[in-house]
């Protein structure tokens, strides 16, 4: 006997003690599908035959069945289960997770289980047992399905149990092994005539013929595509016999896929006469069929009850059905699994024009699997949450949509005409929102708290640890600018290694060193400004801002910290900066050469004093003065003791040097810091173009970015400050030997320092992503950073044993972090999605490192 299994089920073997059921489930199926009550005696009590644990035993047996379930594993149950009251517990664990419950039943004989049963020293009980229990199963096989088993498979004799065979076979709705391409076609409600319109537009030959009085359809797929249908082929519409005909056809030659809708599914009912209510356009499809051929009408009820509730396909990347699944319903199988996907889920209320309210599930939606689906009429097609409605109110005087996959293009016909006037107004219920945006409206918690690992493009799977998701979560809620426009936090940035020169701590040679020896022949080395690191959203209008930002109150932009905080608190500051450098992206006709109406941009604002005048007040200023009085006391007192005759020359000397290096340090940073009463005191120095419409700027190079900052200076109206910059030949020991002097002249100067990048703007070697950036830092800049007195010698030493591997780490797994999360902003994922990454790079911020590397 050959037993076709469904490759998801809850299989639940049947039989006495005796009845061979762990051998035939050792044979049948993996020691990790099958569940023993026996084995689970064991684990809790050291003996498998000890009947005082079987309740835990089986709450055990219970626990394991739910989780293999819930990731879709094949699950077995061995127990006697002999019982209707020991199966029901099975029958709910399987319709809990929308598995198939299948029993086998295994009954070699009632003589054959006692004589097993003697040999066995650990089954010490008389025949009675098995006697009572093979009663047991036969009084209760013929109501087995009843009891809810979608499958029965019995064995009755030891030649039966030999021979059986077992074979998986996929659901019927599992067709991960079509990859497509597939034209997904929305609700045609017998709109018949834009059907073929949409098929021949999206590459289809629609052929029409008679043969002998029958009106026949052949339809030629487009090369390698498959149409799928998201169900309502049927009623309202003005021709819901050519509509059936042509999807009969397609699915007939192996070139389409039809899902259930409830209105076919209410045809079916009524073509087997059951009792049902003719409204919603049953009555015209009932009309438009008796006028036709016997030959439609009598295939028609095999066709309507070989549908199924959805459809899975492309190797789960796909599922399609009708009125919408929840995640954990795709690919499985129950009575709730068909009902959701015909009606999709209500809140039990009614609208004003007697409809059901219904439940936005789509809101909640967090699968890897797109899901594409119709039922419930909208304006247009937009994207939730990996999710997307395509019925667009054809019948209703809209439009026919279909989905291209894997392209994801939406091709579209206009509706001839209002075939049916809608209960309800074809209106978007967000007053001019994007459904995304009203699914983005909240935060869910369990999206970016707890110990999260993100999948990146460009460092694979990066962790965060719960405790700093936990301090990114409570920084985002308490101090974040508005979230819609948080698409982006940059990256830390590694010092170079440190310098073995005499009196240096960081110098360009070791930078240079560090790439070349990955195999980097050209860098790309940047003037480094002293100001503040800030991300620039700047729309070329409110209508943009609010398009893709969702912003609100005629917002234009924003400008925030690598924080997420916002950058200024004065929002007139803010509007003011942002309608300059509106002025400058006019001005060098960014906006067109992009094709976009917004722009991302890395930037240093300036002066440091801008953002950090507090800091300087608070910590810089009063150490260098308290350094300045005492040094100045203590020198004082060495010269009286000098002048008194005690020998205090070492002492003096070394109390001159710290006098002298307390002075440079109370200058350190009077270049970075000047008055701001308003936006004509401000200088902003943009060095990455991050991001427009539709795209990522990461793959153009520096020189690119670079190019771009300079006709942005150039026409920046003196709010847009030039970066100085210059490329390196790595191989070119001169070309090096020169960018370090221009190095020393600008640190001299009073600069910062620089940052020196591989010209590529991701660079790989042997060993994966190379430093996006390394900073060099300047002699008298360090100093604002380590202290008065960091230079002096035996300082350096200890600084120079510095850690630079930690810092390394993050920076790079921040930086994948950045271009993840901007990738999945362009390509229009939910926030929570992009949201997943920033509140990763605020995470990894809480680590302990040293802040000064």
């Amino acid at each position: 006997m050959r037993l076709d299994l469904p490759d998801f089920a809850l299989v639940v073997l049947i039989g006495a003690t005796g009845s061979g059921k762990s051998s035939f489930a050792a044979k049948h199926f993996r020691p990790t599908e099958v569940i023993s009550s026996d084995h689970c005696r064991g684990l809790v009590s050291d003996d498998e035959t000890d009947q005082s644990v079987t309740a835990d035993a089986f709450e055990l047996v219970r626990a394991i069945a739910e989780k293999r379930l819930k990731h879709r594993r094949l699950t077995v149950i061995d127990a006697t289960n002999v019982r209707a009251a020991d199966r029901k517990g099975w029958i709910e664990v399987a319709r809990r997770w929308h598995a198939l419950p299948v029993a086998i039943v295994i009954d070699p004989g009632v003589k054959v289980c006692i004589e097993r049963n003697q040999r066995r020293p650990d089954r010490p009980f008389g025949p009675q047992v098995v006697q009572r229990m093979a009663s047991e199963i036969r009084r209760g096989l013929g109501g087995l399905q009843r009891e809810g088993f979608r499958q029965v498979w019995k064995l009755t004799s030891e030649a039966e149990i030999d021979a059986a065979v077992v074979e998986r076979k996929p659901l019927w709705t599992d067709r991960r092994d079509d990859v497509g391409p597939f034209d997904i076609i929305g609700d045609v409600h017998g709109c018949a005539a834009e059907l073929e319109e949409l098929l021949i537009k999206l590459g289809y030959q629609v052929n029409w013929s008679e043969d002998r009085g029958e009106r026949t359809v052949q339809v030629v797929s487009a090369p390698g595509r498959k149409a799928v249908f998201v169900g309502d082929l049927v009623d309202r519409g003005p021709n819901s016999p050519d509509a059936l005909r042509i999807a009969m056809s397609m699915v007939a030659a192996g070139s389409a896929y039809v899902v259930q809708g409830n209105h076919e599914r209410k045809l079916a009912r009524w073509l087997q006469g059951r009792k049902v209510t003719v409204a919603h356009g049953l009555q015209q499809t009932i009309d438009q069929l008796d006028g036709e051929t016997r030959g439609l009408r009598e295939s028609l009820p095999a066709f309507l009850d070989s549908l199924r509730s959805h459809y899975w396909l492309d190797g789960g990347r796909l599922a399609v059905a009708h009125a919408g699944l929840k995640e954990e319903m795709i690919g499985r199988g129950s009575p709730a699994v068909r009902e959701f996907a015909l009606y999709g889920e209500t809140t039990g209320e009614v609208d004003e024009f007697g409809l059901p309210v219904r439940a936005d599930w789509a809101a909640g939606y967090r699968g890897a699997t797109t899901l594409v689906y119709g039922h419930t009429p909208v304006p247009d097609a937009e994207w939730v949450n990996n999710t997307l409605c395509i019925d667009t109110g054809c019948v209703f005087g809209g439009k026919l949509t279909a989905l291209q996959w894997p392209e994801r293009t939406l091709v579209q016909v206009a509706a001839r005409q209002v075939w049916s006037e809608p209960v309800r107004p074809l209106a978007s219920a967000g007053g001019g929102r994007s459904m995304q945006a009203e699914a983005d409206d909240l935060l869910d918690m369990e999206d970016v708290s707890g110990r999260r690992w993100i999948e990146t493009e460009l460092r694979g799977r990066v962790v965060v640890a719960e405790e700093n998701a936990a301090a990114a979560v409570e920084v985002m809620s308490r101090f974040a600018l508005a979230p819609q426009w948080l698409a982006y936090l940059p990256p830390t940035m590694s010092p170079c290694e440190t310098s073995a020169a005499e009196g240096w701590l960081e110098r360009p040679e070791e930078a240079f060193a560090h790439y070349r020896e990955r195999g980097v022949e050209s860098v790309v080395c940047e003037e480094k400004h002293m100001g503040s690191r800030a991300v620039i959203a700047i729309c070329r209008n409110t209508e943009a801002a609010r398009k893709r930002f969702d912003a609100q109150r005629g917002e234009t932009g924003a400008i925030w910290t690598r924080t997420g905080r916002a950058f200024f608190n004065d929002a007139a500051m803010t509007e003011g900066l942002l309608e300059r450098i509106r002025a400058v992206a006019d001005a060098t006709g960014l906006w067109t050469e992009l094709e976009t109406d917004w722009v991302l941009l890395d930037c240093e604002i300036m002066p440091w004093s801008a953002k950090a005048g507090a800091l300087i007040q608070a910590q810089y200023a009063p150490v260098a003065a308290s350094a300045a009085v005492g040094l100045a006391a203590a020198n004082h007192a060495l010269a009286r003791a000098a002048a008194s005759g005690v020998e205090v020359d070492e002492l003096a000397r070394r109390f001159k040097g710290r006098s002298q290096r307390a002075a440079l340090y109370a200058r350190a940073w009077e270049p970075y810091v000047w008055p701001v009463s308003g936006v004509d005191d401000l200088k902003i120095a943009p060095f990455h173009l991050l991001a427009t419409e539709g795209r990522t700027w990461f793959d153009r190079d520096h020189v690119w970015h670079m190019n771009w900052a300079d006709r942005l200076a150039a026409a920046g109206h003196g709010v847009v400050t030039a970066t100085r910059w210059r490329t390196v030949d790595l191989r070119d020991e001169a070309a090096c030997a020169e960018a370090a002097a221009w190095w020393e002249t600008m640190t001299a100067a009073g600069g910062e320092g620089m940052v020196v990048k591989p010209q590529a703007f991701i660079t790989r070697g042997p060993k994966g992503l190379i430093q996006p950036a390394l900073k060099v830092r300047g002699r008298e800049y360090l100093r604002i950073i380590y202290g008065p007195e960091y230079d002096a010698p035996e300082h350096l030493a200890r600084l120079r044993e510095r850690g630079l591997t930690g810092k390394r780490n993050l920076a790079l797994r921040e930086f994948a972090l950045g271009h993840e999360g901007l990738k999945r902003f362009v390509a229009g994922e939910p926030l929570r999605r992009v949201h997943e990454c920033v509140f990763a790079v605020l995470a990894m911020e809480s680590e302990p490192l040293d802040p000064r590397l």
